[in-house]
């Protein structure tokens, strides 16, 4: 596997199909750059949010709030959201402008900074680093502020390229009460850093 990573992705990227979007996010980079330390880790695992007719997504039914503007941004923005009163999720949104879908960015594998991740997380265990959305927040310092950002020329970025050698297995979304058996979950297969194990 060769991991060849070093610009972010066009906009042109994520104004596509949100489940082909999610399918190449794996492999590449999320990138942060926040109060002066940088943090990088590569995408190993996400989740497929299909807009107005999901009816797990933010979007359903198309109702937009102040909660979920970002999520009908243009695509590639970042649309951060808090959840259980206490966790950051970060998720890159796709198709066109005002159409509410979006991916869920649920692992990484830490590449750099990962001394910062251990600082923000208080932990030292890597895996325990970033495995799941609201960990690989904390460990990359995202929150609230950086939702709307441009993910090409905000504090956090993907950067394409990629791996080649993946391989992927599909399945369903983690921890939602609804469409719960759409098969929309994507992971690199051999990872050892998801937040759950391959379905």
């Amino acid at each position: 596997m060769t991991l060849t990573a070093n610009r972010p992705l066009a906009a042109e990227f994520y104004a596509r199909d949100t489940v082909a979007v999610a399918r190449d996010l794996l492999g590449c980079v999320l990138e942060s750059r926040i109060g002066a330390e940088a943090a990088i880790g590569r995408i190993v695992e996400v989740e497929a949010y299909v807009g107005p007719n999901d009816a797990a997504a933010h979007g359903y039914g198309n109702k937009k709030t102040r909660r979920n503007a970002a999520l009908f941004g243009p695509p590639g923005t970042g649309y951060v959201y808090f959840i259980y009163g206490m966790h950051w999720c970060f998720n890159a949104v796709t198709e066109a402008d005002g159409h509410p879908s979006a991916v869920l960015i649920r692992s990484l594998e830490p590449v750099s900074g990962i001394e910062v991740m251990c600082r923000r997380r208080g932990v030292t265990k890597p895996q325990l680093l970033c495995s799941g959305p609201a960990r690989l927040c904390q460990a990359l310092g995202i929150d609230g502020s950086v939702n709307g950002g441009s993910l090409q020329a905000g504090p956090v970025r993907i950067l394409g390229g990629g791996c080649t050698g993946i391989t992927v297995s599909v399945g369903p979304r983690i921890g939602i009460s609804r469409a719960k058996t759409r098969p929309l979950r994507f992971v690199e297969r051999d990872s050892a850093w998801l937040s759950r194990p391959a379905p």
